[in-house]
């Protein structure tokens, strides 16, 4: 198949499930192409499968905010012609579905069809979509796609549960490639980060007020009154600023490593004994995922669908949001015995090899193969 892929370019779950994707479905002889405004961040391979394509916003002085949506439709009916792209698998419902669905009525004009695969991730519908001023765009943006997924039960049901929806919405959770965490990662230097009896701790996320990551510093605060540890921070943010002056105001300044933004993020989990994730909403949990695929077991909030990842008293612990006490004493637990940390990593490891992408991408092929075949018949 000849796959366009539309995404937004960034550190973010959404960018990098995306991406992810696309190489898979290259590497398994498909024809993939990225229509974006940047070339995404994982994307670091060209090649006779893999292509990008950038989308140009002009700007001109008669719009206060230049017209993204415009843009990238008109680049979505270059790109399908001149392509032959079969079809669109467009991630976030606004502003992408919401463009792809004008690009394909203006194709349908030159007697080119080409139907729309969306995936909503999360963000479009519980914090975008749910706007008044939007929702009536996000609603029809669904109803118009050939296809819909979300990458968890709990997101599927906030999105009926928030939206008209008249039509069905497959649940395909987020994947990883297990063969880049693998157990045995030989250039783990654990020692250039922590010393021997200190255990190190850490949190990845965009640093937003979602995430809670005043959370996180409250919980590594309490961990380290109880043992040596370090923590680690990746990510760039909102909340970045405040996090240092929160430490330094805590004297634990020190025991803080800021990495900002990575792609190196396997070998920074090699180190880690415990991930945090308190977040107010994850409608997933990538980070948890990537998490556990290193052994690394997760002390998190019980909020949206992390619990279909991180599995309460066997990957690590949930905890309702903004308990702060609750998840200090789990992630005490998991760390004060060595043989209990030891079950909670080898735990984590054997639930992501659940959501390894040779198991879930296959389902994606399976709904183009089914969407392809349902339009031809209409």
């Amino acid at each position: 198949m000849k796959i366009g892929i539309v995404c937004y370019p960034t550190f973010g779950g959404s960018g990098v499930v995306a991406t992810e994707l696309g190489l898979e479905l290259s590497k398994r002889g498909h024809e993939v192409h990225f229509i974006t405004y940047n070339q995404p961040v994982r994307l670091e391979l060209i090649s006779n499968n893999v292509h990008y394509h950038e989308v140009n916003v002009p700007e001109y002085p008669l719009f206060h905010y230049q017209p993204y949506e415009l843009a990238l439709s008109s680049k979505l009916v270059d790109t399908v012609k001149l392509h032959k792209i079969e079809i669109l698998h467009v991630h976030y419902a606004i502003p992408h579905a919401y463009a792809a669905y004008m690009a394909k009525k203006m194709l349908r004009e030159e007697g080119i069809f080409v139907p729309i695969v969306t995936t909503l991730h999360g963000t479009d519908i519980t914090l975008v979509g749910s706007h008044p001023f939007y929702k009536p765009a996000v609603t029809f943006s669904i109803n118009k796609s050939d296809a819909v997924t979300a990458v968890s039960e709990s997101l599927k049901n906030d999105t009926t549960r928030l939206f008209n929806i008249k039509r069905d919405i497959h649940v395909v959770p987020n994947f990883i490639d297990l063969e880049k965490y693998h157990d045995n990662f030989t250039d783990c230097q654990r020692s250039m980060m922590a010393k021997p009896e200190e255990r190190i701790i850490t949190h990845i996320s965009n640093l937003r007020p979602v995430k809670r990551v005043q959370d996180v510093i409250s919980v590594f605060n309490n961990i380290q009154k109880e043992m040596p540890a370090k923590l680690m921070l990746v990510g760039e943010g909102p909340e970045r600023e405040a996090i240092e002056l929160r430490c330094q105001e805590l004297g634990i300044l020190d025991k803080v490593i800021f990495f900002g933004k990575s792609n190196e993020i396997d070998k920074i989990l090699c180190y880690s004994d415990l991930f945090l994730l308190p977040s107010e909403a994850e409608s997933f949990g990538l980070a948890a995922l990537e998490a556990m695929s290193s052994s690394v077991p997760v002390i998190s909030s019980n909020a949206g669908g992390i619990s279909e990842v991180n599995k309460h008293g066997i990957t690590g612990f949930l905890s309702n949001v903004g308990d702060v006490d609750d998840m200090t004493k789990n992630a005490l637990y998991i760390l004060k015995d060595e043989a209990r940390l030891n079950t909670f990593k080898e735990n984590a490891r054997a639930e992501a090899k659940k959501f390894d992408l040779h198991a879930i991408v296959p389902q994606y092929e399976a709904i183009y193969q089914d969407t392809l075949k349902q339009c031809l018949v209409l």
